[in-house]
């Protein structure tokens, strides 16, 4: 999917790597050469989240001291990763379905509409189809979204990965920290192969 324009919907738990595949996805597609902007709905207060993905004017609000341009704008010709999607409101969630079907956006404060260029990546942990049941999320930005879909699995249903991904961590840590890699034991890597890693591949890593 990467190469080609699609809008990308990844799930899966947390810590299974969603932004590692978005990444790759990023960097396989013909906007490798263009920004990726990342985004963590999860970590903005709603009533920022507004200003934060379409920009503001000076004087838009109180604290508006200057012009300030959204993460839409920052992306334009490359991607715009939207992780942890569910967390946002159904006020902004129909900003975001405008922006992606008129492909344009409005600074707060302006009444200019500016053309934008962005492929959208968005990540979530939760059940969307539940949450539209829910009235929590909207299901014309569902379907907007969800163009193809990309489950990652727990770490416990894809033990195979284990070796590799303690290979990978042991090798990065031991380069970071200028010392030799660790030798990992017969006994060691049983015990991570029985484990049920609740945590996920960011467990394994810590």
């Amino acid at each position: 999917v990467a190469p080609t324009d699609a809008r990308v919907l990844i799930t899966g738990q947390n810590g299974t790597g969603k932004e590692l595949v978005a990444h790759w996805i990023h960097q396989k597609s013909e906007r490798s050469k263009g920004p990726m902007v990342e985004v963590n709905c999860a970590a903005i207060p709603s009533e920022l989240m507004e200003s934060e993905l379409f920009g503001h004017l000076k004087g838009a609000f109180t604290g508006a001291t200057t012009n300030r341009v959204g993460f839409f704008q920052a992306a334009d010709q490359g991607t715009l990763f939207l992780d942890e999607i569910s967390n946002t409101s159904l006020m902004v969630q129909a900003k975001l379905l405008r922006a992606i079907q008129e492909k344009e956006v409005v600074m707060l404060g302006d009444v200019k509409s500016q053309k934008v260029e962005v492929r959208i990546i968005s990540a979530t942990n939760t059940d969307l189809s539940e949450q539209i049941e829910k009235g929590n999320f909207r299901e014309d930005l569902y379907y907007r979204l969800n163009i193809v879909s990309i489950n990652i699995p727990p770490l416990r249903e894809r033990k195979e990965d284990i070796p590799l991904l303690v290979r990978f961590f042991n090798q990065k840590y031991s380069r970071e920290n200028e010392k030799e890699p660790l030798k990992i034991s017969a006994k060691v890597m049983d015990a991570l192969n029985n484990y049920n890693w609740p945590g996920n591949v960011r467990e394994l890593e810590n």
